[in-house]
């Protein structure tokens, strides 16, 4: 039985209306809002569910020679890709797709462990694979859920091992890079640089990644893999173009002795770098197609390293080379004039204490002027013209001309030279008394010692010879402001310097490298290596009056300098005179990979122990 009154059941139907009314209004605002004013949100969120963002790599740019060569372009190429909701139906999938194409189980594990650090984008398969490869697996497709195939830019460097090492190489960037943020603006699958102007210049090669998308079930299985919203084009990376010169690079790596372990650079007075060669080399395609497991071991394990770049990152006794920064000093001070000779001629040996330091050629020189030491390449006239400056200004000279630094070329990971900031080293080197500052300076003086340099810096040190002397940071793209240091050589006296290097390959240590159509000059040198055979220095550039290409190469365990000066003669004459008709190859008796197999493939930074030095080496 009803106890309410009429009057109460009217109050409480009222009040029931208002709350279903109110009920109904808020459902009606969060309709509205979720339908009207949030619907792109919304929709995206639908679209996201539904669609599968693929990354459209852009191509890199293209790296050209001086003279518009291409040194690196792009080539097409196809990834093979998998979609897929879950580790296990992954695995699922790999194991399927291995048996129609090559991958282990080591393969698919880490395929997975890839995929699981981004969950929403396909699993890459092959950044790389072979037009066989994805035709085996476009033919197997109903076997293989989820497969997405996808041409690609390839990147190809026609020039193969002789660019190795300048032009560097690329491969697919890594987890633990995405992490730390190395290369800004890379996703997981991009494609970067790794080495020589790949790396350096990677952010201007790289572009700008699209995308496009694929429609996927609501358990990730792929639906269609044609693009159902609007892709993003990528941006293709801009061209570098480059100070090279293609030709000597190949030239260079067509004449350089096989099994010999050294470098070659040519660089204009300027600092224009036309070639950088490495050897031995390798070949950066491997990597652009994906290099295999073996291939990279066998880089890595090879006892001659072919991945290390000699050019910048070989650190050698710069050996008698270094004479000419010794000769520079000398004048700069006004210690010697180009006449001067000095109070013992060379008999073979300089005595100091009781101790006689020895001059390469046993029945010696006799007494000779400053040109005639330089051509001679005197021992025993530099280890008097290094006592006259003293180690004070050898090391303060050596620090003025750029010895302790790096060149500052625009690679990656060049080493740093080995020089002494002051007489404290030694001290905290060898002990207070455990060195003589008068030894020191002999072997300073002669280019041994306490001073390793890299190739390139020692080269730099002679474009600034044959240009104007001011030293000039060398440079394959991008040139610095400012010349970095002078020499502080007047024209007369850069003059009179390169008139004792022409009078070395013209009557000195290099006149079997002398020819007839260029006026050639240049100095040699034999480095002391505690490992095994010297090293052969030699440094040169042409024409010998008016210079416009300086050339340096170190080849590991030559012996000579004397060895190694053809090699650069060649091209020097290639650069100047051309193509043309040039000599046949040379055939001279360098040892073939003749290091031990305990000697490190470059100097190893570490100076020859004082105890261990004996003056007197080869010119």
């Amino acid at each position: 039985m009803n106890h309410l009154d009429p009057t109460e059941l009217q109050r409480r139907a009222s009040g029931a209306r208002w709350i279903i009314a109110v009920a109904f209004l808020v459902l009606a605002g969060a309709f509205f809002r979720a339908q009207i004013l949030q619907h792109e949100k919304y929709q995206l969120r639908a679209e996201s569910n539904r669609l599968r963002p693929v990354p459209l790599p852009p191509p890199r740019g293209a790296i050209l020679d001086w003279k518009g060569e291409v040194i690196a372009e792009n080539l097409p190429g196809y990834t093979v890709k998998l979609i897929a909701n879950n580790a296990d139906s992954l695995r699922s999938v790999l194991r399927r797709l291995a048996t129609v194409v090559p991958l282990d189980s080591a393969g698919i594990n880490d395929i997975v462990r890839r995929w699981r650090g981004a969950r929403y984008q396909p699993a890459v398969v092959y950044g790389e694979a072979s037009f066989e490869t994805a035709s085996r697996l476009e033919e197997h497709r109903a076997l293989l859920p989820g497969l997405v195939l996808q041409s690609e830019p390839r990147r190809l460097y026609p020039a193969g091992k002789a660019v190795a090492h300048v032009v560097g190489y690329v491969s697919e960037v890594t987890d633990a890079e995405l992490a730390s943020n190395r290369f800004p603006g890379a996703q997981s699958g991009s494609i970067v640089g790794r080495a020589g102007i790949e790396r350096e210049y990677d952010d201007t090669l790289r572009g700008r990644e699209g995308v496009r998308y694929i429609e996927v079930n609501a358990r990730g299985g792929l639906v269609r893999n044609e693009a159902s919203a609007a892709s993003l084009a990528p941006v293709a990376g801009r061209a570098l173009h480059t100070t090279i010169d293609l030709d000597l690079q190949r030239y260079i790596d067509s004449i350089w002795p096989a099994g010999v372990r050294g470098a070659m650079v040519a660089m204009t007075p300027q600092g224009e770098i036309r070639a950088l060669y490495s050897a031995p080399s390798y070949d950066p395609n491997l990597f652009a197609s994906g290099i295999s497991s073996t291939d990279y071991r066998n880089l890595v394990t090879d006892e001659a390293n072919p991945l290390i770049n000699r050019a910048i990152n070989g650190r050698y006794p710069p050996a008698s080379p270094f004479k000419l920064a010794i000769a520079a000093m000398a004048l700069r001070r006004g210690v010697v004039g180009f006449e001067t000779h000095m109070p013992v001629s060379c008999n073979g040996g300089y005595r100091l204490g009781n101790r006689v330091f020895k001059c390469w050629k046993k029945e010696g020189h006799g007494s000779l002027d400053l040109i005639g030491a330089v051509a001679k390449s005197c021992d025993v006239y530099f280890y008097q013209l290094g006592q006259r400056l003293g180690l004070d200004a050898i090391i303060e000279g050596g620090v003025l001309m750029g010895f302790r630094d790096r060149s500052g070329v625009d690679l990656p990971s060049e080493q740093e030279p080995i020089f002494p900031a002051d007489q404290s080293y030694f001290d905290k080197r060898y002990g207070a008394r455990n060195w003589s500052a008068p030894a020191t300076v002999l072997n300073f003086a002669i280019g041994q010692g306490e001073n390793t340099q890299t190739l390139i810096n020692m080269v730099k040190f002679y474009a600034a010879l044959a240009g104007d002397g001011k030293v000039r940071a060398p440079f394959v793209v991008r040139e610095t402001a400012e010349p970095r240091q002078d020499l502080g050589l007047s024209p007369d006296k850069l003059a009179g310097l390169r008139q004792a290097l022409i009078a070395v390959v013209e009557e000195g240590t290099a006149r079997g490298s002398r020819n007839v159509n260029l006026a050639i000059a240049g100095k040699t040198g034999t480095a002391q290596n505690s490992h095994g055979k010297d090293h052969g220095w030699f440094i040169g550039f042409a024409p010998a009056e008016n210079p416009t290409i300086v050339i340096g190469a170190i080849m590991e365990a030559a012996e000579h300098g004397s060895s190694v000066a053809p090699y650069v003669a060649k091209a020097l004459s290639r650069y100047v005179l051309g193509p043309g008709s040039p000599p046949a190859p040379i055939e001279l008796q360098l040892p073939v990979d003749s290091a031990p197999r305990d000697a490190p493939a470059a100097d190893s930074g570490v100076p020859m122990p004082v105890a261990l030095r004996a003056a007197g080496v080869s010119p």
